[in-house]
């Protein structure tokens, strides 16, 4: 027996690319959320970070399910990219990217917060006494002081977008090629009684996430010596 089929293919290259997809979408707006949610003294501070958390605690089905409804004809979602001319987003593959950015936000932005808080204030103070720029500052000063945390928040952010299934089932069903992603495709196998194929595809998981957890734990912290540079 071959190790994959022509199917099984189609969904670890869908899922890679979702991954990938969801990751960089992830970084962009989870940077300046978290550095925003380090430095604000807004009251609104303790209601966005629990907005942020939420996915932690919600099961995935209702995630979805209250993506579906936005993302309908007559929701918010729906309502606003029909105007755009884009049509309803629910079972295509930018709608399983919106879903996936929004159960994979928390596991982006808190490695990132806890990356910025760690740094202090006393880089920035340096950094404005030397008449540095706010972008002059975050690429040359928090970025490599925080690398670790933004390293960590992208392997979080992809890998458990590659094991989502909850919401990508919810959001975009089964269609070979456009949505089925590899844990759907496990779940196809098993419901044809194919445990050979499904073995094969789970074994595949397994490995990447130890390879991805071992990755993670050999991320070092800032060192003292690099933030006494500053």
């Amino acid at each position: 027996m071959e190790l994959f089929s022509a199917d099984d293919l189609q969904a670890i290259l869908l899922t890679l690319k979702l991954a990938t997809v969801v990751t960089c979408v992830l970084i962009i707006i989870g940077t300046p959320l978290a550095w925003w949610l380090v430095n604000t003294q807004s009251r609104w501070k303790s209601f966005v970070s629990a907005l942020v958390a939420l996915p932690l605690v919600l099961p995935p089905s209702v995630i979805g399910f209250y993506l579906l409804l936005a993302m309908a004809p007559d929701g918010p979602i729906g309502r606003f990219t029909t105007h755009l001319g884009l049509g309803t987003l629910a079972f295509t593959f930018p709608g399983l990217v919106l879903a996936s950015v929004v159960y994979s936000l928390p596991f982006v932005v808190q490695p990132i917060h806890n990356a910025i808080d760690a740094l202090g204030k006393r880089p920035l103070e340096v950094a404005a006494t030397l008449r540095a720029g706010p972008w002059d500052t975050f690429f040359n000063v928090v970025l490599p002081l925080a690398a670790p945390g933004f390293i960590t928040a992208a392997v979080l952010g992809f890998a458990h977008t590659v094991g989502e299934f909850g919401v990508v089932l919810m959001i975009g069903g089964n269609i070979p090629g456009v949505t089925r992603v590899v844990s759907v495709q496990i779940y196809d196998h098993v419901e044809a009684l194919d445990y050979g194929r499904a073995h094969m595809l789970s074994l595949t998981m397994i490995i990447f996430s130890l390879l991805v957890l071992a990755a993670l734990y050999s991320i070092g912290k800032p060192s003292a010596h690099k933030l006494n540079r500053y």
